[in-house]
């Protein structure tokens, strides 16, 4: 029998924060700079829903450390500037988290600080300050389980009762491994069937989201 839901565990990136977007555009910008091109596309396959060091580790791979120090540095940089003069929340996110009476909390590959920024700068930290978990507290960043799974600990919740709102497919593979639901929302740059599959219901305007939790709670599925 599967179990109620307990805790709606939400991304951040792309999630809360329409933060994805700036990422995918300095991403660009910084791979034509410093020698390897990349599609919009592609940074969405290779580094959206992963964290800051597997990023690093991609690039250095491919341009070596001192290369990846650099690109590392001029991301943060480029990215705060960018957050600070456009970051929004995503779109119809404060609404739907004003009608989700289940407890939250938000599990990101960011870091504390990044997210003290972004939910900072959108008006969002304060809804879930001391419910914030970080990609750089555990081993293994998404796909892993990792995360899901500290986070559920950390609420004293079991994971079978949880579901996972995310925009990435790392994330949604980190969901699965973790045992939780998932719910894919694919209003952001990961094309809708980079989302689908067992467990997962793909949504596409987060004001439903909460109408989506309800109608799981309602048919025990």
């Amino acid at each position: 029998m599967i179990k109620p839901i307990e805790l709606v565990i939400f991304d951040c990136d792309g999630v809360l924060v329409d933060s994805e977007r700036i990422a995918a555009r300095v991403q660009v910008a910084l791979g034509a700079e410093l020698g390897w091109p990349l599609t919009e596309d592609q940074v969405v396959d290779r580094f959206i829903g992963r964290s800051h060091a597997a990023i690093r580790e991609q690039v250095a791979a491919r341009l070596g450390e001192r290369t990846a120090a650099v690109w590392s540095e001029r991301f943060e940089q480029l990215h705060r500037e960018a957050v600070d003069r456009e970051l929004t929340a995503v779109e119809g996110l404060p609404e739907a988290l004003d009608a989700i009476t289940l407890p939250t909390c938000v599990a990101s590959s960011g870091s504390h600080d990044k997210m003290r920024h972004t939910l900072g700068r959108t008006g969002l930290y304060d809804r879930f300050a001391g419910r914030i978990y970080s990609a750089t507290e555990v081993a293994r960043g998404k796909p892993a389980p990792d995360l899901f799974l500290h986070a559920a600990r950390q609420m004293g919740t079991d994971p079978a009762a949880c579901v996972v709102v995310e925009d990435s497919r790392p994330g949604i593979e980190a969901a699965r491994a973790a045992g939780m639901r998932a719910f894919g929302y694919a209003g952001g740059l990961t094309p809708a069937a980079r989302l689908e599959g067992p467990g997962t219901t793909v949504f596409h305007d987060m004001r439903k989201l909460p109408l989506l939790l309800d109608e799981q709670l309602t048919d025990g599925i």
